[in-house]
């Protein structure tokens, strides 16, 4: 009964800060063969992730780049295994692993080098894709709340 009572709890904080269970999806794999249809001619911003299997550092961003994929619809994900695909990769001059590249219409504005932390790819996308600001109603119902009654 004790449990039960926490989860009532939890439930009307979640209804009350209007919490989600986040989506996570993969980001799509794509080749050397591919990199021109799925990057460069994409209709979305193409964030690109050049990764390679025995990178440590790969699978923390990748970790990250899933959890976004599954958040963002403006935005397309996909990885490139470098060892795999070593084209692109010498065409975009990767010699840090990861490598995060940032296309919209076709070019590149932005790059991550190295281990970064999540921050550094929110900034990324932030400065070359502004997000729509959400309205206040819905980013934070209590402070809309009591702005309306002043």
């Amino acid at each position: 009964m004790h449990l039960d009572a926490f989860a009532i709890i939890w439930e009307v904080l979640d209804v009350w800060t209007g919490l989600e269970e986040r989506r996570v999806a993969n980001a799509v794999e794509i080749t050397d063969a591919t990199f021109e249809t799925e990057v460069v001619q994409s209709d979305k911003p193409v964030l690109v992730d050049f990764w390679a299997p025995w990178c440590a550092p790969c699978r923390t961003v990748g970790a990250v780049l899933d959890q976004l994929s599954g958040e963002r619809d403006d935005l397309k994900i996909v990885k490139i295994n470098i060892d795999d695909n070593q084209d692109q990769a010498l065409k975009h001059s990767v010699l840090v692993l990861p490598t995060v590249v940032l296309y919209v219409g076709g070019e590149v504005v932005g790059k991550l080098q190295g281990g970064v932390p999540p921050t550094a790819i929110a900034r990324l996308l932030q400065e070359h894709l502004p997000a729509d600001e959400p309205a206040a109603s819905e980013a934070e119902p209590a402070l809309a709340a009591e702005e309306a009654t002043h």
